[in-house]
């Protein structure tokens, strides 16, 4: 007598379906997938960088006019590097392309445009007689700069954003390109003011390294509502520095060059701690 063909019963059931395996498979290779580090293009943003581009073309151009002797181009010159150097920074922070290649890139020009530049143009213009000590000065100006941007760039996270650790680097170019522009709008001859071009090298090149506090407007807030006396203000400097730049320019990068040392006694005159490298770490932003 044959046995009945088996039967499977009713309530049996498989520990993995066939649909389940795929879903756990497919979760699986997500999860792989995720895990993966991810692999960025290495690029750079074009805008900011054509900024930083431009202003160290100016640092070259101010250069190349200061070994043809001409002097008041190659002041200019500087002048709109550091327009462009202060563009490059905002733009890329509008524009959210700021990079590590790009803070690098922007300290490597003003080492041209700010260091290099006014350090050649004055040793040029009035230094070049003194011998000696002459291009001494100069050296200690490009070597200041050197070591500003330097230290700018290692103690970016843990100083006081509000001031600057010594005199920046574009606002000592201004002191020493400044005061060339201004001699040659006065008709004065280079060499007859050896000495007082050297202090002023000097002291631009000394201040840069110091500790010295630069306010560095960082906390002047441009979105807020401001009185209306403010857009006033702004229209007379304007009209201020367009009606005789060379002695307004220079007229006011002294006043910032003094103005270290003036904070500088003020803080110590309210027993407040005179240096300004905090303590506590702070994210790092790209200059």
């Amino acid at each position: 007598m044959t046995s009945p063909p088996s039967r499977k019963p009713k309530g049996s059931f498989k520990l993995f379906p066939k649909r389940a395996r795929k879903g756990q498979l497919a979760a699986e290779a997500a999860a792989h997938e995720a895990a993966r580090p991810v692999k960025r293009r290495r690029g750079i943003y074009l805008l900011p960088n054509a900024f930083t581009t431009a202003a160290l073309f100016c640092g070259f151009y101010a250069i190349v006019m200061g070994m043809n002797q001409r002097f008041d181009q190659a002041a200019l010159a500087i002048f709109v590097a550091m327009v462009l150097d202060s563009l490059d920074g905002r733009v890329a922070r509008m524009t959210n392309t700021q990079s590590e290649f790009g803070a690098q890139y922007d300290s490597l020009s003003d080492m041209i445009s700010f260091g290099a530049a006014p350090a050649l143009v004055v040793y040029e213009w009035s230094l070049k007689g003194m011998g000696k000590l002459g291009w001494l000065a100069a050296f200690v100006y490009c070597a200041g700069a050197a070591l500003r941007l330097a230290r700018f760039n290692t103690n970016i996270a843990v100083v006081d954003k509000r001031y600057f650790q010594g005199l920046p680097s574009p606002a000592a170019a201004a002191l020493v390109a400044g005061f060339v522009l201004l001699m040659e709008d006065l008709h004065f001859v280079g060499l007859e003011l050896s000495w007082s071009a050297w202090f002023i090298t000097l002291y631009a090149g000394l201040t840069m390294v110091t500790n010295v506090p630069f306010y560095s407007f960082k906390d002047l807030n441009l979105r807020r509502s401001v009185p209306f006396i403010a857009p006033f203000l702004i229209v007379l400097a304007y009209v201020a520095v367009v009606s005789d730049p060379p002695k307004v320019l220079f007229g006011l990068f002294v006043l910032y060059g003094l103005s270290g040392y003036i904070v500088l006694l003020w803080r110590w005159r309210k027993g407040r701690p005179i240096s300004i490298v905090q303590t506590t770490v702070e994210p790092h932003e790209d200059k």
